[in-house]
């Protein structure tokens, strides 16, 4: 990146530097969890009624295989995809199998390429496509997975995307690259899983989690650059969630979920202000703030929800949190927060649980949504409703005012796992191989 690229890139991150979301982040959808990485979309107002021929307003295909979440800034959308090749790699390209490593998955044995899209937003044509890095993955995936499950993020002028172990990369929005990390080393995944790198951009600084079973870190990147600022060790495993940064009395937080501890960490030197047990194995939603606090979940073999005061400080006991709650918690999706209310699926299945984000109350305990049954997506809130997308490619679209009400039940018949996304009047959907926009016509 040359010199006048960087000045500009500075200037673009000076909102990020005082801890805010990008200029217009309430128009658009720039996180994987939207414009307050809390799954709500307080402007959007999407259909509620669609179907494989109703309300498409477009269908983009995607090549390979992908689970990341599409993000959305004015009028393009920015997608993540891997696509298998027909290289075979040779003996000597093959990369060295991990001693340590006991997995259920077997590694490839071709060269994937590693793809960043740019679409449309108004008619779903391509504007660009980039190869970000083409390899041999060391580590097999997830019948359910993918080698491109971790979202771009944007400050509103640059995407930043990362494949994991296969890099990180920073472009413009015309799809010229700026910079690329590809030494921050292997993710070697839970029993060979596979991994999903979610990149957080804050105070002019990229956030990378890349939590595994031998030496995890969290990276902080300087935005403009890409070169390294700090590395915090984690006493953590494998945990696919992805960081929140929030500003608490003028001082950046990083918040990270995990099986060992949830953790703040400062932004500016990456020290651990306040941790906390509590989680159970395999930790996925991201946590979510809600006032002066930050709230955190797990829900595999388990279940844990833990309000945690922003505020605190040091090794946290038990008494600490503002409240707990240890029921009907996610295991992939994470959270939304709207209204002042948590909501939230038990495990992947189809119980919905409603808590007060203040007192932890119980305001709905496990009910059962209609006409969908597992969720990898995690939910979001939009025009007064909520959105609930199960694996089969049905969406619930349903209100709750003190009880659970059921606006539609919508059937794509194309499996999705990538998180619904809300902006303006427009619902995104990504499957496996096809991008959907839903407006009404």
């Amino acid at each position: 990146m040359n010199r006048f690229a960087a000045v500009a890139l500075v200037f673009a991150l000076v909102g990020f530097a005082r801890g805010e979301a990008p200029k217009g982040a309430e128009d658009n959808w720039h996180h994987w969890r939207g414009p307050s990485a809390d799954g709500s979309a307080p402007k959007a107002n999407p259909p509620t009624k669609w179907d494989a021929k109703t309300n498409i307003a477009w269908k983009a295909e995607l090549p390979g295989k992908g689970s990341a979440t599409p993000i959305v800034w004015g009028n393009r959308v920015f997608a993540l995809t891997a696509v298998k090749t027909d290289r075979k790699a040779k003996p000597d390209e093959l990369p060295k199998p991990d001693p340590r490593s006991q997995t259920k998955t077997t590694p490839p044995d071709h060269f994937y390429k590693f793809v960043v899209l740019c679409f449309d937003r108004a008619t779903g044509k391509k504007l660009w496509e980039q190869v970000a890095a083409e390899t041999v993955p060391h580590e097999g995936v997830h019948e359910t997975h993918s080698y491109a499950a971790g979202s771009p993020t944007t400050d509103g002028t640059h995407l930043f995307a990362s494949f994991g172990s296969y890099g990180t990369f920073a472009y413009d929005f015309d799809g010229k690259q700026l910079w690329s990390r590809t030494d921050l080393g292997l993710i070697h995944s839970r029993l060979g899983w596979g991994e999903a790198v979610t990149p957080v951009v804050a105070g002019g600084k990229v956030l990378l989690n890349f939590d595994e079973e031998f030496d995890s870190k969290l990276y902080c990147l300087d935005a403009a650059t890409g070169k390294t600022l700090w590395t915090a060790k984690r006493d953590e495993k494998t945990t696919w969630s992805t960081p929140l940064a929030v500003d608490r009395a003028g001082k950046m937080l990083v918040v990270t979920n995990g099986t060992t501890r949830v953790r703040a960490y400062d932004l500016a030197s990456g020290d651990v202000v306040w941790q906390i047990a509590g989680m159970t194995v395999n930790p996925i939603p991201s946590p979510v703030r809600f006032g002066d606090s930050v709230v955190a979940m797990s829900g595999y073999r388990g279940a844990a929800a833990l309000s945690i005061p922003l505020d605190s400080k040091g090794d946290l006991p038990a008494t600490a949190p503002n409240w707990k709650h240890a029921a009907g918690t996610p295991y992939v999706p994470s959270p939304v927060l709207a209204g002042g209310k948590l909501f939230f699926t038990q495990a992947n299945a189809e119980q919905l649980t409603v808590l007060d984000a203040k007192t932890g109350k119980v305001l709905l305990d496990k009910e059962r949504l209609p006409g969908v049954k597992s969720f990898y997506a995690s939910p979001v809130a939009a025009g007064g409703r909520l959105y609930f997308v199960d694996r089969a490619g049905t969406t619930v679209v349903a209100k709750f005012d003190g009880e659970l009400s059921v606006v539609s039940v919508n059937k794509l018949n194309d499996p999705v796992d990538a998180s619904p996304v809300a902006v303006g009047k427009q619902l995104f959907l990504r499957s496996e191989r096809f991008l959907y926009c839903i407006a009404e016509k």
